[in-house]
């Protein structure tokens, strides 16, 4: 019989693909819409893993309104819903969360003050820039897709590699469980799916595909290896529990938050305007 543990992590990540297929898919405003919602889960789940009573007390609320209004301010200027600069609207926002911190009399203030900026560069800017992929070039969902169809793909093919084969460990100290073996079977996979990709789109070469995937593996690999680290230091397993049997948002998300920067530079170089 099935385990009952892998049927709900098998349904609930149906679930999670499916809604994030659709929210890219359907328009731009789905798309805005569930990122917007799955960006603050990222951050309330950073904000509380990293906070401790007396040494780091970031006010959740505050860092998860400024990433929001990062995500915002970038969704509206790379659709071009408005034709004057946005961007100082959230550095006034940080510049403010800043000041307020030295009235709040807590013990450990560059504290508060290092991990609020953690926060909005580690996981508000990247989520932010999947704005710029998906209109790199006008409206291009399937270049996004293809983003996060690679990472799938590369964790799917890592995570069995590593199990059939998997003897060399890859980063022991900070991640036990991943080998050099499952390492280069996602790479392998991966490969595989970019050449899928130069069928659909033949806009962007076949060599450029691969590259295209071989970023995706090397920077989605050291995402998760951060987030690991990052778990690790706080001493937890997961980083929620937003999705049953998978862990929380950060923990389906880690790949993403290095692969997004990379990718988006990548795919300007090549395409765009």
């Amino acid at each position: 019989m099935l385990n009952k543990n892998f049927i709900q992590r098998t349904v609930s990540g149906a679930i999670f693909v499916a809604i994030v297929i659709a929210s890219v898919l359907i328009s731009p405003y789905t798309f805005a819409l569930v990122f917007v919602i799955i960006t603050a889960l990222a951050l309330h789940e950073f904000y509380k893993l990293t906070h401790k009573p007396g040494e780091t007390e970031v006010n959740a609320a505050v860092g998860i309104s400024a990433g929001l209004l990062l995500f915002i301010c970038s969704f509206v200027y790379a659709y071009e819903l408005v034709n004057f600069p946005v961007y100082p609207i959230y550095g006034l926002y940080v510049l403010l969360v800043l000041i307020a911190e030295l009235y709040r009399k807590k013990k450990n203030p560059v504290n508060n003050w290092a991990y609020f900026i953690l926060g909005q560069v580690y996981i508000a800017l990247p989520f932010s820039l999947l704005n710029f992929i998906l209109f790199i070039s006008g409206y291009q969902p399937i270049l996004l897709m293809a983003v996060f169809i690679t990472i799938w793909v590369n964790d799917t093919g890592a995570y069995v590699s590593g199990m059939l084969l998997g003897k060399h460990k890859l980063f022991e100290r900070i991640s036990p469980k991943k080998t050099w073996e499952g390492f280069f079977g996602g790479a392998f996979f991966a490969l595989l799916s970019g050449y899928v990709f130069s069928r659909f789109i033949p806009d962007i070469s076949l060599i450029q595909w691969l590259i295209f995937s071989e970023l995706v593996v090397i920077f989605g690999t050291l995402g998760d290896l951060s987030e690991s680290l990052i778990k690790r230091t706080e001493q937890v397993k997961d980083s929620g529990n937003a999705i049953p049997g998978h862990g929380g948002i950060l923990d389906r998300f880690d790949s993403m938050l290095m692969v997004a920067p990379v990718i988006f530079i990548y795919l300007k170089m090549i395409i765009g305007e």
